[in-house]
């Protein structure tokens, strides 16, 4: 028997009826949680190994930092930090997920085999919608953030976080929907 919980990404169907381990690949110098010691290609190469040797079900690769205060980063530079390190990830074995914002690298990542979109801006980037719908497959995970990493510190304040964080996201899926971005595509990420 299958299980209802199934999350549609462009190579796997991922079973969630029990908890999924998503291995964290931050390729930016400037990283929170490692301190950039996986920026260069051969050191985001290796750790991909690792985590999938260590049991990750899931990679995700991130190459523009969105911790809090974080600079943009542009596109060509995001891209020239993921692609060799996702151009070798998605012979793995495992989904491969890019962590970005911008609707440029998702479809650059998309083209390249990346099997879901991790966006911290739950798809609100000019042309996301459009990128995403136009692959049929690939899995979503949409975040509630209420602005940009360089931003989103300075004074955050809700009347009440968890009606406000539950209606962003539903706004969120109901424009995926509209935009023929089937359910069984998404997950939702709260945030922090």
């Amino acid at each position: 028997m299958s299980s209802p919980y199934v999350w549609f990404t462009s190579r796997f169907d991922v079973d969630l009826s029990r908890p999924r381990l998503m291995g964290i690949v931050n390729l930016t110098p400037d990283s929170f949680s490692d301190g950039g010691h996986h920026d260069s290609p051969a050191a985001g190469w290796a750790l991909c190994e690792r985590l999938v040797a260590e049991g990750a079900d899931i990679l995700d690769l991130g190459a523009e930092s969105t911790r809090p205060g974080a600079p943009p980063v542009d596109v060509e530079l995001e891209w020239t930090r993921l692609e060799p390190v996702l151009r070798a990830a998605v012979s793995l074995g495992v989904p491969v997920s890019v962590d970005t914002r911008k609707a440029a690298v998702m479809e650059r990542a998309l083209d390249l085999g990346a099997d879901i979109i991790n966006d911290v801006a739950a798809l609100r980037d000019d042309g996301a919608l459009r990128v995403v719908a136009g692959h049929p497959r690939c899995g979503v995970c949409l975040m509630h953030m209420p602005a940009d990493p360089l931003t989103m510190q300075q004074a955050p304040a809700y009347e009440d976080v968890v009606r406000e964080v539950c209606g962003f996201l539903e706004a969120r899926v109901a424009a995926c929907a509209s935009s023929g971005i089937d359910l069984a595509r998404l997950v939702v990420d709260p945030g922090i």
